[in-house]
């Protein structure tokens, strides 16, 4: 009825009652095509920005791009003549020397001993030219002959055993089962790929075949998994985060998930100057009910660093595990309504923000009970402001607002941030957890979905083992290949020995000698 008197003038009522009620309509209508414009505009501008913004634009994607741009620059520099180094060290930054321990293979350019004009040549000294060169990755057969040896006095018939192997009858060696791991789970390399890379050397393995090697290896080494786990539970505090993978099944792919459960301590000093390893230890399940978190968190006591997911619940209510909020995630909110609407309100709430991270910076590296105490003193009295700030923001504008939708997550977000002021073990947000899920989020662009429940498992225990190496600044194929080397015959009740952070690279290469 609104529109066709909007069309027609001739058809507005005369009564100034009528009129008066047609215009509070009317304006009420507006506000709410409003809020829809304001509302799909912020729906638009995400989608936008994670289709071409820069999260979306994944990091591979710019770095090609850069290449792309570097490699039609280098193409266009004019040829230099060789030997002559000081145009080019004057065009670039200089080198660092290539690694030492690298092997060399010297090759030595002489003009001879004799000079044109028939005298001898003498040697006053030489220059040296290193280029780096690359031999791909070759096999090599590992041949075991074990005599059998007969007695001349007793005849009896004897003959060395043969070695415990990472798979019993099976070919691989630990050092191609480790790669094979590490290309799949730390390089995103999907086994169908490895298989077609190994054929260019000449050595047939069948997808299948690379897919029991890493059925078995991670059966053998879900002990050294369990083991972390347990750490990482061992902690006053711990990161929980969990991301969706595609699980395939019989009619279409259903939405399974990975956990994701960190323990780092970095950030902090204990006063015992003991410094706790980091870890992280990941699960797999076939969908994201509450369960599977209160599974997995069984046994832990303690604070737990996590997103709203309402399924952690179950966790909070018992009164062991202790919820700590994410200011990554409240601030998260205001960006992307900034992005979308450019909001001052939002502008202003990320700049107050930015003055909680700038105490952060400063407590990195203190004890708990300094940066508890500095928290108290700086953190505190801007957290105030801040929940007090947009409580008041909340009543000047839209309810129905994205940015009143924010708001609304902040507040309810920033009571439950709270413990993090008084206890110095505890951070500001649950970045560890976020970053322990990005390789996950790298590898499912991969290989595309996970097979079944138990390759989902698998993945959760190759996960553990390779993101904790790195964690700890340790090489995940060398501590791989020496520890499926020998965990076979290791004690299980010593099992923490070949944790990354009491793993020692000389029993690697002492195994590899032998």
């Amino acid at each position: 009825m609104i529109p066709a008197m909007l069309e027609d003038a001739s058809r507005l009522p005369d009564d100034p009652d009528r009129l008066k009620d047609l215009v509070t309509r009317l304006a009420a209508e507006i506000k709410t095509r409003d809020l829809k414009i304001a509302k799909l505009e912020h729906q638009l501008a995400g989608h936008r920005r994670h289709r071409f913004g820069a999260r979306s634009e994944t990091l591979d994607q710019l770095q090609l791009r850069l290449e792309d741009e570097e490699v039609a620059a280098a193409g266009n520099e004019k040829p230099v003549a060789p030997g002559d180094d000081a145009s080019c060290q004057t065009a670039k930054p200089k080198r660092r020397p290539l690694p030492p321990q690298l092997p060399r293979n010297e090759t030595v350019l002489s003009l001879g001993e004799t000079c044109a004009c028939g005298g001898r040549l003498r040697r006053l000294g030489e220059d040296v030219t290193e280029e780096l060169e690359y031999i791909p990755g070759r096999f090599v057969v590992n041949r075991m002959v074990r005599p059998r040896l007969a007695c001349s006095r007793c005849e009896e018939i004897v003959q060395a055993p043969l070695p415990s192997r990472p798979i019993e009858r099976g070919r691989p060696g630990p050092g191609l089962l480790a790669h094979v791991l590490v290309s799949k789970y730390a390089d995103h390399l999907p086994l169908y790929r490895q298989s077609g890379i190994y054929a260019r050397e000449g050595i047939e393995l069948n997808r299948s075949t690379l897919s029991d090697w890493v059925g078995r290896s991670t059966r053998l080494l879900e002990p050294l998994a369990d083991e972390i786990g347990r750490y990482v539970r061992s902690g006053a505090a711990l990161f929980a985060d969990d991301t969706p993978v595609k699980m395939q099944a019989k009619v279409k792919c259903a939405t399974a998930r990975i956990w994701a459960y960190v323990r780092d301590e970095r950030p902090w000093k204990d006063q015992g100057n003991s410094q706790a390893p980091p870890a992280a230890w990941y699960r797999f399940s076939s969908d994201r009910k509450g369960t599977h978190p209160a599974d997995h968190l069984a046994a832990f006591k303690g604070w737990m660093h996590a997103d709203g997911y309402s399924g952690f619940n179950e966790l909070y209510r018992g009164g062991e595990v202790r919820e700590v909020a994410c200011m990554a995630h409240v601030r998260r909110k205001f960006v992307d309504v900034f992005q979308s609407q450019g909001s001052a309100i939002a502008e202003e709430a990320i700049k107050r923000i930015a003055v909680l991270y700038a105490v952060e910076k400063q407590a990195r590296g203190l004890d708990p009970e300094a940066r508890a105490t500095l928290r108290r003193e700086r953190a505190k009295p801007v957290l105030d402001d801040l929940e007090t700030w947009l409580a008041a923001q909340l009543t000047r504008i839209s309810g129905k607002s994205e940015a009143a939708k924010a708001i609304r997550y902040a507040l309810s977000r920033l009571k439950r941030l709270r413990p993090y002021l008084d206890h110095g073990c505890l951070e500001i947000d649950n970045n560890a957890a976020e970053r322990a899920i990005k390789p996950i989020a790298l590898g499912r662009k991969n290989y595309l979905f996970i097979g079944s429940q138990g390759g989902g498992s698998a993945a959760a225990i190759a996960y553990t083992l390779i993101e904790t190496a790195k964690l700890n600044g340790v090489d995940p194929q060398a501590w791989l290949a020496d520890i499926l080397g020998r965990i076979a015959d290791h004690p299980i009740n010593k099992v923490d020995e070949l944790l990354p952070w009491n793993w020692r690279p000389c029993a690697a290469a002492e195994d590899g000698a032998a």
